[in-house]
């Protein structure tokens, strides 16, 4: 029997709304689907699920297949809006802006389509404007439906906000454990480290002096890297991990200072990882800063 019949109060809940935003190359911020009839997101999107993959297989001499492994493919955002203004030269003026913002991608890099949910959590993806601004048939006066098509290169979501990770010779800014621990001069100390997300992330590193060398090992993995370089105080390393590469003080180029064969520039796999820095030579003003987005299969 429904509440109704059965003299039930039923309350009314507010299912909240999901806004999504393209962030153009420049910076330039066009809510989707603002308040009002002027600017409004359409039904029938698609893309924002599961990362397309593709399963890897070779023939059985049995019969069947092995499954060798699975290749992450490029996501394909379809995002149909509506644009309305009162006169010709107010729609052809806001129209005008928003196909240039997504066409800048041809010329200056991705753009970023982001999704904040009700709590005000965001996951969002890096894209390219691919098609659907086209100009409809029978429109174009003091309206238009372009049915967006981006193409995303990397086919999982990230989470909006980074997360920041900090050691420091002497004291351990760990954030799983506040209370400060003091460290040798050649070892900045064991850890635990968190990756939230739904698959491995690349993380980005500096590596700030003094010191002549620092060992970083990710155990969960099995992966270390050792770099040979002096620094002084204040004088900083940028490593990214994905794809490899480091800088010097200077922006140089540094790929020569890892240790090779035997150096990987390790990643965080999803879950716990457990982690172990060593520098020589360091000294107060040491540290290792540790960041990254997580990433998602969805939005």
């Amino acid at each position: 029997m429904p509440d109704s019949e059965r003299g039930c109060v039923v309350a009314e809940v507010d299912p909240g709304e999901y806004v999504p935003t393209w962030i153009g190359p420049a910076g330039d911020e066009w809510p989707l689907n603002p308040p009002g009839r002027e600017l409004f997101t359409l039904n029938s999107v698609t893309g924002y699920g599961i990362t397309p993959g593709e399963v890897v297989t070779r023939p059985r001499s049995w019969g069947g297949v092995t499954v060798t492994g699975v290749k992450i493919r490029q996501r394909t955002l379809t995002w149909p809006v509506r644009l309305r203004a009162q006169t010709h030269m107010e729609f052809l003026t806001k129209w005008r802006a928003l196909a240039e913002s997504f066409a800048a991608t041809w010329h200056d890099g991705p753009g970023l389509f982001r999704l904040t949910r009700p709590d005000g959590s965001a996951r969002e993806v890096l894209a390219y404007y691919q098609s659907g601004w086209d100009g409809e048939p029978g429109q174009g006066q003091t309206e238009d439906t372009p049915v967006l098509t981006l193409l995303c290169p990397d086919g999982f979501w990230r989470d909006s906000e980074p997360v920041t990770w900090e050691r420091r010779y002497g004291t351990n800014l760990d954030y799983l454990n506040p209370f400060p621990s003091v460290s040798s001069g050649d070892v900045l100390g064991d850890t635990e480290m968190w990756n939230p997300g739904s698959v491995p992330v690349y993380p980005t590193w500096q590596i700030t002096g003094p010191l002549t060398a620092i060992t970083a090992t990710n155990h969960t993995t099995g992966e270390t890297f050792t770099l040979t370089y002096a620094l002084a105080p204040g004088e900083f390393i940028n490593i990214t991990t994905r794809p490899g590469r480091v800088t010097g003080p200077a922006g140089q180029m540094l790929g020569g200072a890892l240790t090779r064969p035997g150096s990987t520039l390790w990643g965080l796999r999803r879950g716990l990882n457990h982690l172990q820095f060593e520098a020589s030579g360091g000294s107060e003003g040491t540290s290792v800063t540790l960041t990254f987005r997580p990433q998602y299969h969805t939005a």
